[in-house]
Parts: structure tokens; sequence; C-alpha cells
């Protein structure tokens, strides 16, 4: 193989970002909606219910689409890889149509957006391509496209293009779908949102829920927030009231290169093998062609190598089919998959309407976070959705494999609480070379350090605050991340991702 330098993280979708900057919020608030959470779900959210003339303040912890939402592969499609056949096994065909149509719907919002508003987001129409090249992928993919059939999706078996390098056993295709840049599309709508009288804050963290009857919320910062509405859009749900949601999802992350090719295929592509290959066609800010290659995921916390490994996977893969020329872009993401694959998004507790929560996307955010913003909309409008009870938050019917997935799932977490304490350091803080970082042992306890490159030494006690399992180092992204529910830290300690809302203890190095 080539040895292609891989740069640091580095998302396409956020270089030469447009989008404004705004103050953290000081002072108590008031609101119709207050939305927690500043990517594509609250932002869409937010867009749509300023229009409708609703009161809405934005709060977001970081920064607004340097989430989630900024680093994904933003096909916009309700191909969502193996699915279909999936959904009409745990519930029904008529679910499963629902789910599909849902989608669809979604699509068409991205066009009709783009076209009211003028926006220029590289938005594309595209077929997407599921393709299978072992035989017990082709038999689930065969299953895949009697779902089609079955469901009336437009679409089916198909040949891919003549020139695509890869030669599968079976495709399939489902037409007249699209692809964008997210960040772009976006920003528009943030204007909007201020023009329609929202308001927005940034690095402003909610802490809890002092009240749920009436939505009052508590910031890091002690402001305090009341609304009518609360919509929690936060990737994982702050301050789940009930509990269960971080027992209810699975946490995996994902990476893509973005990389100068030889070839680069004029639809968009999935694979229905392991591990996962997402291939779509971008373009840099000059304007070139770019191809996207993404996958090789796992569970949070649980990579079987070094997680730099991954991206020299998938260069590897690229190499071979692509004719990898250079590789200017690599980024990583996180994503949650609920047990029976299909999102949350509606009410979060069972009897109160007033709190809603869009999550578990299943590495398919761009629809289903569009989706969230026309289901709760919707909602807090008081217009009925015949989509609703498809992702309602509050199902709990578990069949076959989802139970035995949840069983599972808990199972990984009581193992980890304590295998994690017995793990050996790797290393002394003195042999930390500038850049790296690893589970050492400071005062004869097992810590977590990382040697900046200034030669400063950053120690955390990696014992995750969110329930005590051991957090394990992320050489790609200079993280801690918890293989129990997902929680991620800086290698300074601050929170990433939750559940988690307190950084992990700094220590001191000597």
């Amino acid at each position: 193989m080539t040895d292609f330098t891989i740069p640091e993280h580095h998302s396409l979708w956020q270089e030469n970002r447009n989008v404004k900057q705004y103050p953290a919020l000081k002072q108590d608030d008031t609101a119709d909606i207050l939305i927690i959470g500043g990517g594509i779900a609250g932002i869409i959210s937010a867009y749509m219910l300023t229009k409708a003339g609703k009161k809405v303040t934005v709060i977001e912890q970081h920064r607004l689409l340097e989430g989630v939402t900024g680093y994904t592969t933003a096909k916009v499609t309700a191909q969502h890889g193996i699915i279909y056949s999936k959904i009409m096994k745990t519930f029904d065909k008529e679910t499963a149509k629902l789910y599909y149509e849902a989608n669809m719907e979604a699509l068409n919002f991205f066009r009709k957006t783009i076209t009211e508003l003028n926006i220029d987001c590289d938005f594309a129409e595209k077929d997407a391509y599921i393709y299978a090249e072992s035989d017990s992928a082709k038999k689930l993919l065969e299953k895949e496209l009697e779902a089609y059939h079955s469901i009336g999706i437009d679409g089916g078996t198909a040949e891919v293009e003549a020139s695509f390098p890869i030669k599968p056993k079976l495709a399939a295709v489902m037409r007249n779908q699209a692809q964008f840049h997210p960040v772009k599309f976006l920003a528009p709508l943030i204007t909007e949102i201020e023009k329609n009288g929202g308001k927005i804050y940034e690095h402003t963290m909610a802490t809890e829920f002092t009240d749920h009857k009436n939505p009052v919320v508590r910031t890091e910062n002690g402001a305090v927030i009341s609304a009518n509405y609360a919509i929690v859009a936060t990737h994982f749900p702050f301050n789940a009231a009930d509990g269960t949601y971080f027992a209810r999802m699975n946490f995996n992350r994902s990476y893509v290169i973005g990389a100068k090719a030889a070839f680069i295929p004029e639809g968009m592509y999935i694979s229905a093998d392991q591990p996962k290959r997402s291939i779509r066609s971008a373009v840099d800010i000059n304007g070139e062609p770019i191809l996207l290659l993404g996958g090789d995921g796992h569970r949070v916390g649980m990579s079987e190598s070094h997680t730099m490994k991954h991206y020299e996977n998938l260069a590897e893969f690229g190499e071979k089919y692509f004719g990898l020329e250079s590789i200017p872009y690599r980024w990583s993401s996180q994503d949650m998959t609920t047990l029976d694959e299909v999102p949350y998004i509606g009410k979060m507790i069972s009897g109160k309407e007033n709190i809603l929560v869009a999550t578990g996307f299943h590495k398919w955010g761009m629809t289903t976070g569009a989706l969230a913003g026309i289901l709760l909309t919707d909602q807090i409008l008081g217009h009925e959705n015949r989509y609703a009870s498809v992702f309602d938050p509050t199902r709990t019917k578990l069949k076959g494999k989802d139970a035995a997935e949840f069983l599972k799932d808990n199972a990984t977490v009581a193992k980890e609480l304590v295998s994690g304490k017995l793990e050996n350091p790797d290393k002394t803080v003195d042999e930390l070379k500038a850049g790296e970082g690893s589970v050492v042992k400071i005062n004869g306890d097992r810590a977590g350090a990382y040697r900046d490159k200034n030669g400063q030494v950053h120690a955390v006690d990696t014992t995750c605050t969110h329930m005590g399992c051991e957090t394990h180092w992320n050489d790609a992204e200079k993280s801690w991340d918890c293989p129990c529910h997902g929680s991620r830290f800086h290698y300074t300690g601050d929170v990433i991702h939750g559940p988690a809302k307190k950084p992990l203890k700094k220590l001191k190095s000597e």
C-alpha cells in the first residue's frame, strides 16, 4: 500500500464555514419553545417553529453545527442500508412503508427549502445503491429487495455503473435520492431563525430540568430558561428523565476520508457486507472533485486496534478500487442506534407532552434530522402527523433479536465496569512522546495522560463520570472514550459527548 499522509482531523464540511458566532447565555430567559442542541434536528425545528410565529430559544453546548451534523457523509436519502426487511420483521409492512414515506417527505423538505431560500449547498440528485459481494450479504439484500417490492419503493434490482470498480454479486437501487453540503444548507436557516425573532446561544450547556410540567432548564453558568415546550436534540438525550435511553441504544463511531482519486463514481453506494463501506462524490472549496469513503465503524471505546487504523483501512480500500492520489480530509463521527433501529422522535416521557426528544438516528441523521423537525413542529403546533407513532420514543416493543441485544449490551456494561479497572497501564508519563496519550500510573493509581505538542502533560482520572466505567484512549481523535454508554472526553477531560455531563477529574502528573 502507498504510504498516504493521513491529515489531522479535518472535515470538508467545516472548511471556510460561514456560520455566525453567538454568545453564551448569561441571564434568565423565557420562550415558547426551548431547543437544546444546535445540530440539524435542532436547527430545522427552530426554523420551522419560528416560521410559524413561535418564540424560540436555541442553546448549544459548544458551537452550532460542530457536532455530529458537521461530521457526516451527508447523504440525503431514504436508503438506509439493509433496513426495510428488518422493520417488516420487527413490526409490519405498514410500519416499513411509513418509515420510507416519512424519509421521502424529509428529502422533499430539503428540495423545497433549497428552492424557497435559494440555498447553494452542492445539492445533487443521485441514485443510491446497496451492493453485496459475499453470499451471506447477497441473501440479506435479496430479502431487502423483496421488502422494496412489497412496500412500493422506487427502485429494485440494478446494475451498478459500468465503470464502478467493484463487481458485486447483487445490487439494489433507490432512485432519485440526493447528497449535499450540510453546513452550507443549515447556515441560511440559522439566519432565518434570527430574522424570525429566534434567539441563539452557544457555549451554553443545559444541566437539568428543574420542572418537567412546565419545562424549566438550568444551565451550567446558572442561567434558567422557562418554556412551554422543550426539544432535546442533543444527540444523546440531555437529562433523560426515565433513565433508560442509554440502555436502549448502541453507541458507535465511524470514519470518513476525503480523497483525490483517479475514479469517482456518479451514484451513492453502501455495502451490505462488513466492514461497512460508504462511497459518494463531493467537491472541495475550489470546486474540485473529491471521493468520500466512510465506514469501518465500531462500538465507542472498543476498537480492536488503534483508532488511526480505521482511516488506514479506508485508504487501503480506496487505493485498491479507486486509485487514491492524496487524502486532504479525514473525520469521524458518533452515532446512536435504537434496539429496533428506528429513531426516537416525539415525547420523551410517557404522559408528558411538552418535553420532546430526537435521537437514535442510526447513522442517517440528515433525513431523520429533517424528519425530526417536521414531526416535532407538528406535535407542538397540534397538527396530526401520520408518521408519529412509528417513531414514538415511548414504544416498548422488543422482539427476539432486539431483546437479545438489550441483554447483550447490559452484559457488556457489566463486563466493562469490572475489566476496565484491571487494565494495566501501557506506559509511564515520562515515556509519552509529543502527541501521544496512554493509560499510565500516577502515584500508584491508574490514570490517563496525554503529552501535547508543546510538551505539556494533561493527566485525568479515566473513570467516566456517567456510571463509573473506565474510558479508553482514542489516538485518532485524542479523546477518552467510554465503552459503556458512549460518553467521550477531550484529553483535557472536558465532555465531548454525553450522557456524561461532568468532565473527567484532572490530575497532577508529577
